[in-house]
């Protein structure tokens, strides 16, 4: 019990010493705005906070999240026992159908182009 003791304050320790060392060994210059500042995807962070917003990206988005959902609720089926196959099978046939007409509305209003 008392090797786990030691232990453990050999490691704080040694975490300390790593981290004040990095702290000795690390560039004190300040660097530019632009290095000092966190990368956005292409997006220029100084800019003005308000971009315009995108509906189509966001139909697109919500698009994605719904197939993931669907995912996620049909993985059950594949591993499911056989005495619930009736049942089972009704339900996704239902659902994927309700999906299908979503999908279908979606193609209609021009949303996945």
């Amino acid at each position: 019990m008392m090797v786990c003791q030691w232990l453990g304050l050999a490691m704080l320790i040694f975490g300390g010493v790593l981290v004040f060392v990095s702290f000795g060994l690390s560039p004190k210059g300040e660097g530019s705005r632009e290095k000092n500042s966190p990368f956005e995807c292409g997006f220029d962070p100084h800019g003005g906070a308000r971009a315009p917003f995108s509906l189509r990206f966001f139909l697109l988005g919500v698009v994605f999240l719904i197939f993931d959902v669907e995912i996620v609720l049909l993985f059950p089926l594949t591993v499911s026992d056989g005495d619930f196959m009736n049942s089972w099978g009704v339900l996704s046939v239902v659902f994927m159908m309700g999906l299908l007409g979503g999908t279908l509305h979606e193609w209609r209003e021009g949303s996945l182009d």
